[in-house]
C-alpha cells in the first residue's frame, strides 16, 4: 500500500513537473524579452499558496491539471511599455513557442534516463521468431530490416509497436530490405489474441535484432526515440481528424492518471524501479503530446497564437486585437467543454469499462 501510494506521489509531482517546465519556458522567454509578467501559477482552481515577489505574484493551485504564466497585454489592450504587445513580433512568436520547445527539452531528459538503463537497443531488424510465428508464415525472415508498414516509415521499435497498436485488419503491407534490396510483402499477417475485455489485439510473434550500447547509438537513439514519439502525436491527431480515431479514445486528466497508476502497477510485479521506469516513460510521452498539441494551429493554444504573430511578420501589420481575442476566447471555451467532455467519458470507461460514444 505504502509503495503504491508512493508512486502516485511521485506520479502527481512529474506530471506537475511536465506543466511546470512547459509554463516556465514561457515565463523565462517572458522576462528575458522584458515582458511583465503578472502571475506564474502551477496548477488550476482555488489558490493554496501565493508570494509576490517583484512585480510578479507566484501562485500554487489546488488541482495539479494545469498552470499558465498571465503577461501583461497578452489578451487585452495595455499602454504599459512592458507589455506582451509592445515587444516585435520575433520576440513574441520565441515566447509563445518556448512552452513547447521546453516540453520537447524535458522529453529528451526522460528519454536518456530510460535509455542510460538499458543494456542493449532494439533495431528494425528481425533476430528470430516465436515458435509457430504466423508473421513468419506470411512473408516475413530472419535478418528483414523492416524500413515501413502500410506506408509509415519505421526507423525504433517505437514505429512498429505504434503501427501494430492501431491495425485493426491484423494484416500489413511492408517493406523490407532484405539482402540490400527493398521488397515489398503484401498481406503480412500477425498474431492474435483476446484480451480480458473480448477484445482482439495484435500479438508480436518475433524478436527484434539488438544494437549494441555506445556514445554513438546511445545518442543516436535518443534522437530517433523522440522523433518517433513526435511523429507518434501527429499520426494520432491526423487520426482523429480523419476519423481513424474515435474521440472516445482520448483520455484526458482522469485517464491520464489512470494509464499511470496501471503502467506503475504493472512495473511493481517486476520491482520499483520498473514500476519508476515506465512512470517516466508515460511522462516522457506526455510532455511531447503536450509539446505538440499546444503547436497544433487552434483559437487559444500556443499554436494559434503563433498563426496570428507569423501572419503579422508577413504583412507588417497586427491583426484586429478585438478579432483574435474573440477567436481565441471562443477556442478557449470550446477547449474546456472537450476537457470536460473527455474526462467525463474517462470516469464512465473508468466506472462501465465504456466510453460515452460506445
Amino acid at each position: 500500500m505504502f509503495i503504491n501510494i508512493l508512486l502516485i506521489i511521485i506520479s502527481i509531482l512529474l506530471f506537475s513537473l511536465v506543466i511546470f517546465i512547459h509554463e516556465l519556458g514561457h515565463f523565462v522567454t517572458a522576462r528575458w524579452s522584458g515582458v511583465k509578467v503578472n502571475e506564474f501559477a502551477i496548477g488550476m482552481g482555488p489558490t493554496i499558496f501565493k508570494r509576490k515577489k517583484g512585480e510578479t505574484l507566484y501562485s500554487i493551485r489546488l488541482f495539479p491539471i494545469g498552470g499558465f504564466c498571465s503577461m501583461e497585454g497578452e489578451d487585452a489592450e495595455s499602454e504599459d511599455v512592458n507589455a506582451f504587445g509592445k515587444k516585435s513580433v520575433y520576440k513574441r512568436i520565441l515566447i509563445v513557442a518556448a512552452g513547447a520547445i521546453m516540453n520537447i527539452v524535458l522529453a529528451f531528459l526522460f528519454m536518456i534516463i530510460i535509455l542510460i538503463q538499458q543494456p542493449k537497443f532494439a533495431s528494425t531488424t528481425i533476430g528470430s521468431f516465436a515458435d509457430d510465428a504466423v508473421t513468419s508464415k506470411t512473408g516475413l525472415r530472419v535478418g528483414d530490416k523492416i524500413k515501413s508498414m502500410d506506408g509509415y516509415s519505421t526507423s525504433t521499435f517505437t514505429d512498429i509497436s505504434f503501427v501494430m497498436a492501431v491495425n485493426k485488419d491484423f494484416k500489413s503491407n511492408i517493406v523490407v530490405e532484405r539482402n540490400g534490396e527493398l521488397i515489398t510483402l503484401n498481406d503480412v499477417k500477425f498474431a492474435t489474441k483476446q484480451n480480458n475485455d473480448g477484445k482482439t489485439v495484435i500479438v508480436r510473434d518475433f524478436y527484434l535484432a539488438p544494437i549494441d550500447k555506445n556514445l554513438i547509438t546511445f545518442t543516436a537513439q535518443t534522437f530517433k526515440e523522440i522523433y518517433s514519439n513526435i511523429r507518434m502525436t501527429y499520426a494520432t491527431v491526423i487520426g482523429l481528424v480523419s476519423g481513424t480515431f474515435s474521440l472516445n479514445e482520448v483520455s484526458g486528466p482522469v485517464g491520464l492518471v489512470s494509464m499511470i497508476s496501471t503502467a506503475a502497477s504493472e512495473g511493481l510485479k517486476v520491482n520499483f524501479l520498473a514500476a519508476l521506469n515506465n512512470i517516466i516513460m508515460m511522462m516522457m510521452i506526455l510532455s511531447i503530446n503536450l509539446g505538440i498539441f499546444n503547436l497544433l494551429p487552434l483559437p487559444a493554444l500556443d499554436g494559434g497564437r503563433l498563426v496570428f504573430l507569423i501572419i503579422e511578420a508577413i504583412k507588417g501589420k497586427p491583426i484586429n486585437p478585438k478579432y483574435e481575442g474573440l477567436i481565441h476566447t471562443i477556442g478557449f471555451v470550446l477547449l474546456i467543454l472537450l476537457i470536460l467532455f473527455v474526462s467525463i467519458n474517462d470516469i464512465f470507461k473508468l466506472t462501465s469499462g465504456k466510453g460515452i460514444m460506445n
